[in-house]
């Protein structure tokens, strides 16, 4: 299905992942929890589970961090039915003017993308899906004209080829990812249009390379990784907003001149995902 609503291009645009953030959608982790073990962090954090008060506490905090940095933050529903609806990055994409509903691998997110579209429709945003097999929001990064996807266990390289086919304007670039990596954006992420953050362990070496020849890199280490250091958001003006407790990777940007914002997401970084992961931008300019 093409989308039925239509709103104007200055509303639904990005062109990037750290040009000024103006608007983004988001979804309360009222009711996360981890009750199917879908990815490697959440097998280490199964028995522990989520501490919902507090997670909801981190992501109140974060929100506020976001309006006070003047983004407009829309919220979809939660639904007690839906413990991974925090991650609103991976149910869609926004390339320029074009909004793509993604196709979930997993069963237990499927119901998510129908509750953006209903959200969609009824604030008359028009979206495309479709997309054969499976593509999720996390393995694809925009840089301009160039879209890097993550072939993951979640993003099958039919859904890559299709997507070139529908843009043909545009460079896909498949990523072919370590099979333990949950999405693209899990080890790398752009933060300005020569900087990026990478987890180089996560890489084939000829995409290793290509990443190297493209960006001046950030590298992560293993501990670093596995608390989401790649999964910062940057929003504009050089502001990236990172954990804490990712100390090394906070120190790299701040000396490639980058402000770093510090916002605890520890508990919901638990589940697999940090704050890119937990934000859909609707509008870059």
């Amino acid at each position: 299905m093409r989308g039925t609503g239509i709103e104007t291009a200055s509303n639904i645009h990005c062109k990037s992942e750290y040009t000024s953030l103006h608007k983004v959608l988001v979804v309360k982790p009222s009711f996360m929890e981890i009750t199917e073990v879908i990815n490697e962090t959440q097998k280490h954090y199964k028995d522990q589970n989520i501490n919902v008060p507090l997670a909801l506490e981190q992501h109140e905090n974060f929100v506020h961090v976001l309006r006070e940095q003047n983004i407009e933050v829309e919220e979809l529903p939660a639904d007690p039915a839906l413990p991974e609806q925090v991650f609103t990055r991976d149910i869609a994409f926004t390339l320029d003017e074009r909004l793509y509903i993604a196709s979930m691998s997993e069963d237990v997110r499927n119901q998510e993308t129908e509750t953006l579209k209903r959200w969609l429709l009824d604030h008359n945003i028009s979206y495309e899906d479709g997309l054969p097999s499976s593509i999720e929001g996390g393995d694809v990064v925009v840089n301009g004209s160039t879209i890097y996807v993550g072939e993951s266990g979640r993003t099958k390289r039919e859904a890559i080829q299709a997507l070139q086919e529908r843009l043909p304007s545009y460079t896909v670039v498949p990523l072919p990812l370590d099979e333990s990596i949950l999405h693209l954006d899990c080890v790398f992420n752009i933060v300005d249009n020569n900087t990026a953050i990478v987890y180089p362990p996560a890489f084939t070496p000829e995409g290793l390379g290509m990443i190297a020849s493209t960006f001046n890199l950030i590298r992560v280490t293993r501990e670093e990784q596995f608390q989401m250091g790649p999964n910062v958001l940057a929003i504009g003006n050089k502001t990236i907003i990172s954990l804490p407790q990712n100390k090394q990777v906070n120190r790299g940007l701040k000396a490639k001149g980058f402000k770093v914002i510090p916002v605890d997401f520890s508990e919901i970084i638990k589940s697999g995902g940090s704050f890119r992961c937990c934000t859909l931008p609707l509008r870059r300019e």
